[in-house]
């Protein structure tokens, strides 16, 4: 094995090492609406007061009325941001 073909080994082993350390963490299992953090034209679904039943339809920032989803348990640490009730199947 020459020098460059052994420099070249060792370059794509720790580039294969140190990238493994940044490992992307599993995706939420659960999801939950968080009321009152979303951007203007940039919610989930329709809003809760019925006022609308599309996404993106947000006229402002932070309105009560309009969410997006979170991973479970993220909403109450955000300001501002009210978990959303779901209303029980009849």
């Amino acid at each position: 094995m020459n020098s460059k073909t052994l420099i070249t080994a060792t370059i794509i082993s720790l580039s294969a090492v140190a990238t493994s350390a940044y490992a992307v963490p599993d995706a939420p299992k659960n999801w939950e609406k968080c009321a009152g953090i979303a951007k203007a034209g940039m919610n989930d679904c329709g809003a809760l007061d019925g006022s609308h039943g599309c996404a993106s339809q947000a006229k402002a920032d932070n309105m009560e009325n309009e969410w997006v989803y979170v991973p479970e348990g993220t909403c109450k640490k955000i300001t501002g941001g009210v978990v959303a009730k779901i209303k029980p199947a009849k």
